[in-house]
């Protein structure tokens, strides 16, 4: 009998965890030659927002984004499945619908057994028909390591659109999954994580973010991201950035999954964690436990919404969030006017599932 697949064996890292990081990825775009502005281009590479937007007409503009990534997990249909939504999770985002998706498809053929292949593709395709869309094509090559992700359009009115950029001092912030992710995807490869845990981060991974289409007609929410490979502080140093305020973090309201918090105690984390902390200014955490730092870094794939929202909306936010099917979702701090700076408060992480 042939020992089962192990697909994190195949690649070096996994997941959001293999982007290249913040400080990195500035240094290779510096003096990048850019072509000039077109005004049909609404949301382009200016703030590091989560997908390319195009105006098409009064009422429709297209968003257009690409992801992919290496294995995170080891059965293929659950890489096939996680691969996908995190590809999906850029369109809604910034407020859109998918409506068409391609495959990216990197496998090394004479190594992987074509069955694993073939449960990749089967984990897309059924992300894809959970989302209504169809997975209409796209392109493969022989690679030395897997590498699976979509290609994904969706639509929105121009006047839905979300970007990173358009937070307000006063907001409120609401992330709408648990961290935890990239702790959790480490402890596996490792085998350190109950069969409990696997099926909650799992859980957490495969949940479309689709609730961002709705999110967005709310013009109470007035900025919105995902949150993914740079984890919660990159992204919402990304957020302050663009938008030119200052974010308060409440560490006791952040979700996290429960599992996480004792791996990432005993020091369990992926290597991009330490690389983002490394990369981050403008953070003010010392009073942190390093390992506190490090998960608030932590990479996530396909992590939740983080949204910037009036505060007298989120109440009412909240709920509706919940009774959608994510009961996680939380009200972990507010966007500050002044410097470009994170501050953290609070005295642990609010533990969930």
């Amino acid at each position: 009998m042939n020992a089962p697949i192990r697909l994190t064996q195949y690649s070096h890292g996994g997941g959001c965890g293999c982007k290249i990081a913040p400080a990195q990825l500035q240094q290779i775009l510096k003096g990048m030659p850019f072509l000039a502005p077109n005004p049909a281009l609404l949301v382009g590479s200016e703030t590091s927002d989560d997908a390319a937007v195009y105006q098409l007409n009064d009422t429709q503009a297209l968003i257009l984004t690409t992801d992919f990534f290496m294995p995170i997990v080891d059965d293929p249909v659950d890489f096939g499945r996680i691969a996908a939504t995190n590809a999906l999770s850029d369109v809604y985002a910034m407020g859109g619908t998918p409506i068409l998706a391609l495959a990216v498809l990197g496998m090394p053929i004479n190594s992987l057994p074509m069955e694993a292949i073939q449960g990749i593709m089967a984990g897309g395709m059924n992300v894809c028909q959970e989302a209504g869309i169809p997975l209409a094509g796209g392109h493969s090559i022989d690679s030395p390591e897997p590498i699976f992700g979509l290609v994904a359009a969706g639509l929105a009115h121009p006047d839905h659109i979300r970007r990173n950029a358009t937070a307000q001092p006063g907001d409120d912030l609401i992330l709408t999954k648990p961290l935890g992710i990239g702790v959790m995807t480490t402890a596996l490869k490792k085998g350190k994580l109950s069969a409990a845990g696997y099926g909650q981060v799992l859980q957490v991974m495969t949940q479309l973010n689709r609730i961002g289409s709705q999110m967005a007609q709310r013009p109470q929410v007035h900025a919105m991201t995902d949150v993914t490979g740079f984890g919660l502080l990159g992204h919402l140093l990304e957020v302050c950035r663009g938008s030119g305020v200052g974010a308060r973090l409440d560490l006791s309201a952040v979700p996290c999954l429960a599992e996480a918090i004792p791996l990432a105690k005993a020091g369990i984390f992926p290597g991009a964690a330490r690389r983002n902390w490394q990369g981050y200014e403008g953070v003010q955490a010392e009073s942190l436990a390093e390992w506190q730092q490090l998960l608030l870094a932590d990479p996530q794939t396909s992590g939740g919404l983080l949204l910037a929202v009036d505060p007298s909306f989120t109440p009412a936010l909240l709920q509706e969030l919940h009774l959608a099917g994510y009961p996680q979702a939380s009200h972990i701090g507010r966007c500050e006017a002044g410097d470009v700076r994170i501050y953290t408060v609070g005295e642990d992480f609010a533990a969930t599932l």
